[in-house]
């Protein structure tokens, strides 16, 4: 069933009491009036796409059940739904509903399950409630929530679930005085402030207790869980606890599965405790970030561990084998950001995703990587040698990341088809030499290859082409010699495209086939060669991607490792656009790649031979960000129709042949913060208006015909150039006239000098003042 005329609905009769319609993938308004049938018991209309209101008044006095998690319906709740006083089941979690929460929802005697999350509901808690005797859960997370947490929750007599986390939440939280048989406690991401009140800890029947990513402070002690015996998760991380952990802190957790004490900068581990201390359940131990400077003990021991992070410490020295030998079960190892000098062996047999980047390591052990490897990170070492021919046994790995290193010799033929599943290989930034192996002879599913800054030589295999979904390409800084490789254009995926500091030469040639080109391209680096020839039309015609604007999405600088673990996700934006998910089902673990678009778009063709004319095309790239023709050879006008690229927020044109005057629709960029138009033959007066007023003389040095502001030479009567007519009124008032006047502050310059440094970093590794040193 799909797509349903909504006013069909007012068909059923009004004697019904149960309508059922879960996972039928409904659209449209959904009836309000048919909330008030007189008979109606039972409505579940979840994990639909269904609009519309809940009533005012005059709900069916008989509603026991309403279940419309997961739809888009809108507008506050109502107070009328206090009326609703045999309802034992509210649940309208992941809709859009907002406002405040009325006073009459926590009179309602009856219920035993109330969820509201992800909404956009605000305001505060009430300090006492009237009904909730029977209430078995509440879930009110992931909306606006402020004030202070009042006590009532922990004291409800029948509650087994409170989750009130991804609020605002602020204040401590007071002292419980008649704590109730809560099971499961998610107080995270709020901006609860204090110590955890001693009487929180008389929840004895707590098995899950989340305070993540808070404000929470003190010392942490073996009386605060002493009593807490049925624990099985404790998240206390990103919050601001002190001291020393001590084993006999949590020695008496003996069910204990997941523990995450990450982020807390003032907190410590002891390193002559709990030698004798075993977890016989500990599943999952992230302890990043906590000042941790050799392996605890009690690892040894923990036979059950399947996830263990203990990255962004000051781990020192090797890993000898028998400080992992009880270490069977483990799936994902997280050591990165330590002072790591060895590895004597690879920990655990089952191991599917190991991080070792940012490390002091110099080799890799002689034992083989285990063949269940999915994810293998060890770049940002001082790695020599070659790389070890068991790489190419993991036909599971999904991500290979060894850059950063000063590994050396031929890459193996082997890389490129060892594993069907590979997603990405990042070899960038080492000392690899001779030619690039073929990649993908055979299908495979190659995402994102980086093979910059190496010692590269010769042809670009033309296997690349069979790459179908290869997205991400970075040859620079290599010595390949080769021509255009037009070929790339048939991959229907392809969005950074970058051979900047090469050999290559011969004009900018396209595919004859009749298919466009490099329609998915967002970014072209290909400066700094040695291409020649005229651009030609039908290149730019093709970058169909550039042509509308693209929606920008959290950065893909962002570092590895977020949230890992079970249940949670893992974030991995790596030297290009991927975005994968780290689950687990049952005893399995899984990664799943996520498309993601990047948040720059470029073209870069500076340093080459390119000659001729500026193609009156390049204006139809609406999208594009940064324009770079600078450092070669170009004649004719600038073409006006570049002041259509009203995303435009850097533009270089220096060192070329241009002649003529300087177009005044240009002044229509208006998030232009780079402008060079140097060492040409402009001439005429400089428009002004805009950001043309906030460029300084050496955007134009070298161009004597040219005068106005902001040179010193001024221009004749005659010569004056006018203001161009702008589509935007700008009053006093107006968006517009408060941008520009952030604008005439600087504020527009440093927004796009953060862009373009990122887009740097990005190809390059290094920021831009180092580049070209």
């Amino acid at each position: 069933m799909s797509d349903f005329v909504p006013t069909s609905f007012m068909n059923l009769p009004s004697s019904l009491k149960h309508l059922g319609l879960r996972f039928c993938n409904l659209k449209g308004k959904f009836p309000t009036e048919i909330f008030q049938f007189r008979y109606l018991e039972y409505v579940d209309l979840s994990f639909n796409s269904l609009t519309g209101y809940l009533p005012s008044s005059n709900w069916s006095s008989h509603l026991k059940y309403i279940d419309l998690n997961d739809n888009q319906f809108r507008g506050s709740i109502p107070a009328s739904i206090g009326n609703l006083t045999k309802t034992t089941f509210l649940d309208l979690s992941n809709n859009e509903f907002q406002g405040q929460l009325p006073s009459s929802l926590f009179s309602l005697k009856q219920l035993t399950d109330l969820v509201l999350s992800d909404n956009s509901l605000e305001g505060f808690l009430p300090t006492h409630v009237r009904g909730f005797q029977d209430l078995k859960v509440l879930c009110l997370s992931n909306n606006l929530l402020t004030g202070a947490i009042p006590s009532w929750p922990f004291t409800l007599p029948s509650l087994e679930k409170l989750d009130l986390s991804g609020n605002r939440l602020s204040g401590p939280i007071n002292q419980i005085q008649k704590p109730n048989s809560v099971q499961k406690v998610d107080l995270g991401y709020n901006e609860i402030h204090g110590e955890i009140p001693s009487s929180f800890f008389d929840l004895v029947n707590l098995t899950e207790l989340d305070l993540s990513s808070n404000n929470f402070k003190g010392v942490i002690n073996s009386v605060m869980f002493s009593k807490l015996e049925n624990l099985l998760t404790l998240d206390l991380s990103s919050n601001s606890f002190s001291g020393v952990i001590k084993l006999d802190v949590l020695s008496k957790l003996k069910k204990l599965g997941e523990l995450n004490l990450s982020n807390n900068t003032l907190l410590s581990w002891s390193s002559d405790s709990g030698s004798n201390t075993t977890f016989q359940e500990l599943d999952t131990l992230y302890f990043s970030s906590c000042n941790v400077r050799q392996f605890p003990n009690f690892l040894r021991s923990a036979k059950k561990l399947r996830i263990l992070d203990l990255s962004n410490n000051s781990i020192q020295g090797s890993i000898f084998k028998w400080e992992s030998e009880g270490w069977e079960q483990l799936i994902v190892l997280n050591l990165s950001y330590n002072s790591l000098t060895g590895l004597e062996h690879f920990p655990g047999k089952n191991l599917k995703f190991l991080d070792l980047r940012s490390n002091l390591l110099h080799n890799l052990p002689p034992t083989p990587l285990p063949p269940s490897l999915q994810g293998f990170w060890i770049s940002n070492n001082n790695l020599t040698g070659k790389i070890p021919p068991s790489i190419c046994t993991l036909t599971s790995l999904d991500v290979l990341d060894m850059s950063r290193n000063y590994l050396g010799g031929v890459i193996p033929a082997c890389l490129g088809n060892f594993s069907h599943e590979i997603l990405n290989i990042n070899l960038q930034m080492n000392k690899f030499r001779g030619k690039i192996p073929d990649f993908c002879v055979d299908d495979n599913a190659l995402v994102n290859l980086a093979l910059n800054d190496n010692q590269l030589e010769g042809l670009l295999p033309r296997s690349l082409s069979n790459c179908t979904s290869l997205k991400f390409l970075n040859l620079a800084n290599n010595k390949l010699s080769d021509t255009f490789p037009h070929w790339l254009g048939v991959l229907p995926d392809l969005q950074v495209l970058i051979l900047r500091l090469n050999n290559f030469q011969g004009p900018l040639s396209i595919s004859n086939d009749t298919k466009p080109s490099f329609s998915s391209l967002q970014i072209a680096d290909l400066s700094q060669n040695k291409f020649t020839g005229l651009l030609p039309t039908t290149f730019f015609q093709n970058l169909d991607a550039l042509k509308h604007a693209i929606s920008k999405h959290k950065s893909m600088f962002q570092e590895a490792w977020e949230n890992l673990g079970l249940s949670q996700h893992l974030a991995l934006d790596y030297y290009g656009q991927i975005s994968l998910d780290v689950t687990t089902k049952g005893s399995d673990i899984e990664l799943e790649y996520k498309r993601s678009l990047p948040i720059f778009s470029g073209i870069d063709f500076s340093s080459n031979k390119f000659y001729g004319k500026i193609p009156d095309v390049i204006g139809e790239l609406h999208a594009i960000h940064m324009l770079n023709l600078s450092h070669n050879n170009f004649i004719g006008h600038i073409p006006p129709s570049l002041g259509k690229l009203v995303e435009l927020e850097s533009l270089d044109l220096s060192s070329n042949k241009l002649s003529g005057r300087i177009p005044s629709q240009l002044t229509n960029l208006t998030f232009l913060a780079v402008l060079n138009f140097s060492d040409n033959n402009l001439v005429g007066p400089i428009p002004h208006g805009n950001q043309f007023d906030t460029f300084e003389n050496d955007s134009y040095h070298g161009n004597l015909g040219l005068c106005g502001f902001p040179l010193t030479k001024q221009c004749d009567n005659g010569d004056e150039p006018k203001p161009h007519a702008s589509k935007f009124k700008e009053d006093e008032g107006s968006p517009i006239s408060f941008l520009w006047q952030l604008v005439m502050m600087g504020y527009g310059c440093g927004a796009v000098l953060g862009l373009s440094t990122g887009y740097i970093v990005f190809t390059t590794g290094r920021p831009w003042w180092f580049v070209r040193m």
